[in-house]
């Protein structure tokens, strides 16, 4: 195969979601006004005029920051973990529709015609992430001053590819397990809530030890989502946060090794049980 091959791949796919998302206004709607309304509603009744400690591991200018600062990275976070699980529906939906079996017929890797999917997924949102950037920050930015700057907002795209691709993947390999359209929503539902409610998106983790929930701070501290939380936090201020750099690569790697196995008609755990011959 040649690389032109392998690029117009990744292009054919990445042009199919984005005409997808195009056609689906609502989508967009909704990446927004989630987070918007966490953001304005949600901060604006939890945060005080103190403000809120990150804690010992302090990198902000302040030891008291506003809490709108502070929620806005694990914002960024919801809107890359739902539009991963809308990346995860679409595959089951390709799926049961053919379409991933015609995919997963070229002759191309399988690895590679999921990591392209991947890719075109996590361009999708990170844009999304942004979109809701450039919207809601400016608004906050009239009512209370961030001490993050305007360019931190740029820093912090690397850190989103790889929190995103890192949602992706993990979208790919529930896509794996859900045989079903219909199951999507609870499969979702017990995935996206547990990671961004157990993760430091909301409150910073010492607040748990410190109210004595033990068990969910190692819980929080195990969990993925609060690493890309961090990475993404920590890039803000043009820091970089090792620990959350290694785990969002080392889980993105598992993750889509995992779902490649899954989609391989040799290997995967889809496979469904042998079937008869044809009449």
């Amino acid at each position: 195969m040649l690389v032109s091959h392998y690029i117009s791949a990744l292009i054919g796919l990445s042009i199919r979601d984005i005409k997808k998302f195009s056609q689906q206004k609502g989508r967009l709607f909704s990446a927004i006004v989630r987070p918007a309304l966490w953001l304005f509603v949600f901060a604006a009744g939890v945060g005080s005029a103190r403000g809120i400690d990150p804690g010992i591991l302090n990198f902000y200018p302040t030891q008291n920051i506003n809490y709108f600062e502070y929620i806005t990275p694990g914002l960024l976070g919801m809107v890359l973990l739902f539009s991963g699980m809308q990346s995860s529906l679409s595959m089951v939906y390709d799926r049961e529709m053919g379409v991933m079996r015609l995919l997963l017929t070229a002759p191309l890797p399988r690895w590679y015609l999921l990591t392209a999917k991947l890719l075109s997924g996590t361009f999708l949102s990170v844009l999304q992430a942004y979109v809701f950037l450039i919207i809601c920050i400016p608004i906050i930015n009239l009512l209370v001053n961030f001490s993050t700057p305007v360019i931190g907002w740029l820093y912090i795209f690397p850190a989103t590819i790889l929190f995103g691709m890192m949602l992706g993947a993990l979208g790919l390999l529930i896509s794996v397990y859900i045989k079903q359209l219909e199951n999507f929503a609870g499969t979702m539902n017990f995935v996206i809530f547990p990671m961004f409610f157990i993760s430091s998106a909301l409150y910073p983790l010492w607040r748990l030890q410190d109210n004595g929930a033990e068990f969910v701070w190692w819980i929080a501290n195990i969990n993925p989502f609060t690493y890309g939380v961090e990475l993404v936090r920590w890039a803000s201020l043009g820091q970089v946060y090792i620990p959350g750099l290694l785990v969002t690569l080392v889980c993105t790697i598992i993750f889509l090794f995992l779902a490649t196995l899954g989609y391989d008609p040799q290997k995967g755990m889809s496979k469904k049980g042998g079937g008869g011959k044809p009449k």
